[in-house]
């Protein structure tokens, strides 16, 4: 006689997904209160397990390769960002803050697809069908025949109406909405959200249709629910900006048929996203000389240039300690390029209140813009403004060096396509940018400058 183990209740934690026979105040992952209770279904301990099965294992030389066949979503930046389009049979997982526009990119996405011919399943936990065919009109207009709506949670209706259907693209937002009835947890809890994406999977996986999930993220901007999800999906795209900017960047945090390194950038507007193709010139108001505290910098997202202002402000401090804050640039990076300015170059900073401000909303991750940082802070405190529109890259290091940057040939091309007087660059950098502009005839009209301290660029910046 068969026999069954019994049901039992174990306790998870909401953040990373541990289960303990017991509730803990504190999780092994350093987390306070977040374990919750949920019970474990009956099994046949004495049953087979459908999923062993013997199995060869296959030299890989003789394994073929192909290409993935894509499907184009009609917007570039996405298509960008994604590497070439949706591959079929992958998951796509989407993150951002309410409000950013998630929703808004995935219809419009939807309605491109559809206008192919192919047939899209917009399934909603959170929104209602008047709701999803109001926002697509908006942003949409007319939408094909070919786009259904399904407000449902429940994930084996979802299954069902896809085996019916026959979609050629689903859409799930969101997945913290979706449940199974194996489970008697409620939606959004760790056990529900690891058997829906586990489900997703499958549909995708075998059904051969590319799956886009909406997540929802935490306070502190992560993904909310355990990590697992990032592991079973193919792509983890975040969708950023700032409340008070009309920007919006979308990033690709993992990729397995494409490139992490690409941005997509897009502006948000009354008839929804719309994408930006010249991006450093959303950044900047002109391309002449800049005020005292303002030095234009660079970074290379994926395969463009994009260039950025970096505003500095200093003031003496009144009262306590002097103030170190920092809009888009790392408070640690801040704090170690005014030590440099100040071991190094002399400037007292003790009693200076420090502002620093990436104009635009951008938050570049490359240390290309320390140089910048450093120079719009001296130009700030010491009321000095360069007469020459300048663009400044370069890592600063603790002995006050500028390191060689990467990409940085591509950087100097697009400041001399602007019309930028001078580039100060690291002097490691020099000879291969000389040899990359060379006949050009942009490049005619601007100076590299090449520094190897920040004594050197400050001399530069001056003069």
């Amino acid at each position: 006689m068969a026999k069954t183990k019994k049901a039992k209740t174990v306790f998870v934690c909401q953040e990373c997904g541990y289960e303990s026979p017991k509730w803990l105040g504190q999780c092994i992952c350093g987390a306070w209160n977040t374990f919750v209770e949920e019970k474990v279904p009956e099994f046949d301990i004495d049953a087979p397990d459908p999923r062993r099965r013997t199995s060869d294992a296959t030299l890989i030389s003789k394994i073929g390769t192909g290409e993935f066949s894509r499907i184009d979503t009609g917007i570039g930046e996405l298509n960008r960002v994604l590497g070439g389009g949706l591959v079929q049979g992958s998951l796509v997982l989407i993150s951002g803050e309410p409000g950013i526009g998630k929703s808004t990119i995935i219809i419009q996405a939807a309605a491109n697809i559809a206008n192919q011919g192919k047939r899209v399943l917009y399934v909603t936990g959170e929104e209602s069908e008047e709701q999803i065919k109001m926002r697509a009109d908006r942003v949409c207009g007319e939408l094909s025949s070919e786009v259904f709506i399904l407000a449902e949670t429940n994930m084996e209706n979802i299954t069902s109406v896809c085996e019916n259907l026959k979609p050629s693209f689903v859409i799930i937002d969101s997945i913290q909405t979706m449940y199974t009835a194996e489970l008697d947890s409620v939606p959004g809890s760790v056990s529900q959200v690891r058997a829906c994406g586990n489900m997703l999977m499958n549909i995708g996986k075998t059904r051969n249709i590319p799956v886009f999930i909406v997540a929802h993220v935490t306070k502190s901007g992560e993904l909310a629910g355990p990590k697992i999800v990032e592991h079973l999906v193919d792509c983890v795209l975040s969708f950023s900006g700032e409340r008070d900017h009309d920007l919006r960047i979308l990033r690709a945090y993992k990729n397995r048929f494409g490139t992490t390194s690409e941005i997509g950038a897009f502006k948000m507007e009354e008839e929804g996203l719309v994408e930006i193709s010249d991006l450093s010139a959303t950044f900047l108001d002109s391309n002449g000389p800049k005020p005292e505290g303002s030095v234009v910098s660079a970074i290379y997202e994926g395969s463009r240039p994009v260039l950025l202002e970096i505003q500095a402000l200093t003031a003496p401090a009144n009262v306590g300690f002097a103030r170190r804050t920092s809009v888009g640039i790392e408070n640690q990076r801040l704090s170690m390029i005014l030590a440099v300015l100040e071991k190094k170059c002399g400037i007292t900073m003790i009693n200076q209140d420090v502002y620093v401000n990436v104009v635009g909303g951008m938050r570049p991750d490359s240390t290309s813009v320390d140089l910048a940082v450093a120079l719009s802070v001296y130009s700030s405190i010491r009321g000095v403004a360069s007469s020459k529109s300048i663009l400044a890259v370069g890592e600063i290091g603790l002995t006050g060096e500028i390191r060689s940057i990467r990409n940085v040939e591509k950087i100097a091309m697009e400041a001399a396509r602007m019309g930028y007087e001078e580039i100060l660059i690291p002097v490691g950098n020099v000879a291969s940018v000389e040899n990359a502009l060379k006949g050009s005839s942009a490049f005619s009209k601007t100076k590299v400058v090449g520094v190897s301290n920040i004594h050197d660029a400050i001399k530069a910046f001056k003069n």
